[in-house]
């Protein structure tokens, strides 16, 4: 764990009081990426241009409207990176022409749910990484293709029943890790976050916004409509997510993965599922403890692992 961090976010008091995201969209109640979307935009701030995928996030613009104070473009899903590579590029030839002063230059920052971030968009994005891109790439992680009725993606949990993965034992596969892909192309930075605890993803924004080239925030993103909640408890299970060890809040800078919030006494596993419709088939109409302490154990490894790293 990072203890001696400087940071000028030390306390809640020290986060943005109001928000710069315009209200009134279109998005759904309780939506876990727009509540990090919200957090991270105020940090970010108005000289920003949001490269924006196909996917949840496009509904926040109704054309000619957007809700950004700043610039946003729209790209198909696969598309955003290079959308990001030619707008980096136009700003650096202006600012070299000297048509735009440098103090007007602007934030680059590609938003996009997991679908493309963890599948479609994955080969442009290795390919912007590579040609070292300065830009932020902010995934929000709903688990599942949500704008069009949560098909499962690559980010789609073990076991969660999805509109394409209805059966008894739900998603066969398991989580991509793409913590760890973007780390194999040893880009900036590359943290994860949730909207829930607001100071650790301000103090990650910070350090992302203090480095050059290729960045990733991958937000888990708790969805009322994909994963079956009560809206009012994106909060709640955003925080068991971090808790439990489901989502653990890390980054990688330097060359070296560091966990930034490590839970100390976890909470079990079932108490994150329990309250997802998409994991019910676990408790009801029998409980199935074959798959859950499945689940239990992955989760314990991983964390055993950490520990006997550090």
């Amino acid at each position: 764990m990072s203890e001696a961090r400087v940071t000028v976010y030390r306390r809640m008091k020290d986060l943005p009081s109001t928000h710069l995201l315009g209200t009134g969209t279109p998005m759904c109640a309780g939506c876990g990426g727009l509540e990090a979307l919200h957090e991270i935009y105020d940090l970010i701030g108005e000289k920003s241009v949001f490269i924006n995928a196909a996917g949840c996030m496009t509904l926040l613009s109704v054309y000619p409207f957007t809700p950004f104070r700043g610039s946003w473009l729209y790209t198909a899903m696969a598309s955003a990176p290079a959308g990001a590579q030619g707008v980096r590029d136009a700003l650096d030839m202006l600012i070299h022409k000297q048509r735009l002063p440098e103090s007007e230059d602007m934030e680059v920052v590609v938003l996009t749910g997991d679908g493309a971030a963890y599948g479609m968009g994955l080969s442009a994005t290795s390919g912007a990484m590579e040609r070292d891109l300065d830009f932020l790439y902010i995934c929000y992680d709903n688990e599942g293709y949500g704008n069009t009725g949560q098909q499962y993606s690559g980010a789609t949990p073990h076991a969660a029943k999805t509109a394409t993965s209805m059966g008894p034992r739900g998603f066969p596969g398991f989580k991509k890790d793409l913590f760890s892909i973007w780390a194999a192309h040893k880009p900036a930075y590359v943290a994860t976050v949730i909207g829930s605890e607001p100071l650790d993803l301000a103090r990650k924004i910070e350090t992302a916004r203090n480095l050059k080239g290729p960045r990733l925030i991958i937000a888990l993103a708790p969805c009322p409509t994909g994963w079956d909640y009560d809206p009012q408890q994106t909060v709640e299970i955003g925080k068991l997510a971090v808790k439990s060890g489901v989502w653990p809040l890390k980054e990688y800078v330097n060359g070296e993965v560091i966990h930034t919030k490590v839970p100390k006494q976890r909470v079990p596993v079932e108490e994150y599922l329990k309250l997802q419709g998409r994991f019910v088939h676990l408790f009801e109409p029998q409980r199935n403890d074959a798959l859950l302490t499945e689940i239990q154990t992955k989760v314990d490894r991983y964390w055993e692992g950490i520990t006997q790293a550090e």
